[in-house]
């Protein structure tokens, strides 16, 4: 039975995203029409009446619906990725369309985000209490806003009742085969994977990430403790060393920290010195011990074993993937 998939057109959509999207679910039609069976996928795209009545209400070939056309519930509705970086405005901004995904998924309907499209699944509340990811860089934002969302950083999709994310730009494919794969079954899927060079092992996305330190809060007492962790992450021996002439006591200055940074010190310290590893492991010679070193750790298992929890893969691992060559 074909399935009426919903694309939405919000505000700020990424056009690589809906372009894979796209490309991706008439390639799974054609897969099967190809074997002499019905297309799957009946392909919609929406957007709120605003929007239709200020452009044009066509997106190549496809003729752009409202959403507040749809008659009755579709199978599945898919939120493109955001171009911004200031989510809380576009989320904002695509407001409008959060009560009919609401009444869409109280319907029966399935909705999966894709990378940064997670912001305006979130402000829907359709997430909470579920498991959710979104793109690695963003998570410690996403976290902040959606408390209530059991966020998983690491992973490349999730899937939970009915609700489907998925982390980075090119995690949208995995989403998307996966999606496929549950309407279409294996052998498509699989077919789908080979044509875009899919790899579709890969489950974690950690190892994608870039800690970028949040300086945008106006607390000068943890600014101060940033840059002296950030100028000396490769001679703290304890973080009592960097706190003990600061003045404010321990818990208060901790806890001040964690608001303004979304971290405690301590993981602060951690990520800088991960950070100057990965860096080491993509661009230079060094050995493995000779970065230890440069990085801070005086323990090479202790090292080791933070490497691998922070960005899910041995360093070694890392550098094969990684190294500039």
């Amino acid at each position: 039975m074909m399935k009426r998939i919903g694309l939405l057109l919000p505000l700020d959509y990424k056009l690589l995203s809906v372009a894979a999207l796209l490309e991706v679910l008439e390639t799974a039609n054609k897969l099967v029409v190809q074997q002499k069976h019905d297309a799957p996928f009946s392909i919609h795209l929406y957007q709120v009446i605003d929007q239709l009545e200020s452009g044009d209400a066509t997106f190549h070939g496809y003729s752009i619906q409202s959403v507040d056309g749809v008659e009755g519930i579709l199978d599945l509705i898919l939120i493109p990725a955001f171009t911004t970086s200031d989510m809380q405005a576009t989320v904002a901004k695509n407001s409008t369309y959060i009560p009919w995904l609401q009444r869409q998924y109280q319907g029966g309907a399935e909705i999966a985000s894709f990378c940064s499209g997670a912001f305006l699944f979130g402000a829907s509340g359709l997430l909470n209490g579920k498991i959710a990811t979104t793109h690695i860089d963003a998570c410690p934002a996403f976290a902040r806003i959606f408390p209530e969302v059991h966020l998983k950083p690491n992973e490349t999709v999730t899937a939970d009742s009915r609700t489907f994310t998925s982390g980075g730009s090119t995690s949208l494919f995995h989403l998307i085969i996966l999606l496929v794969q549950k309407y279409c079954g294996h052998q498509i899927a699989i077919q789908v994977a080979k044509l875009f060079a899919i790899d579709m092992d890969r489950y974690q996305q950690s190892y994608f990430g870039t800690f970028r330190p949040n300086y945008t809060h106006n607390d000068a007492l943890v600014s101060s403790v940033q840059e002296k962790i950030e100028k000396h992450f490769d001679k703290i021996e304890s973080l009592d060393e960097v706190l003990h002439d600061v003045p404010a006591s321990r818990r208060n200055l901790v806890r001040r920290f964690k608001l303004a940074t979304g971290i405690p010190p301590i993981e602060y310290l951690q990520n800088i010195r991960i950070e100057t590893a990965k860096k080491h492991l993509e661009q230079t010679q060094l050995s493995v011990s000779e970065i230890i070193d440069k990085s801070g750790y005086t323990d090479p298992k202790s090292f080791r074993k933070v490497f691998q929890k922070v960005v899910g893969m041995k360093p070694l691992e890392y550098r094969e993937k990684f190294k500039v060559r």
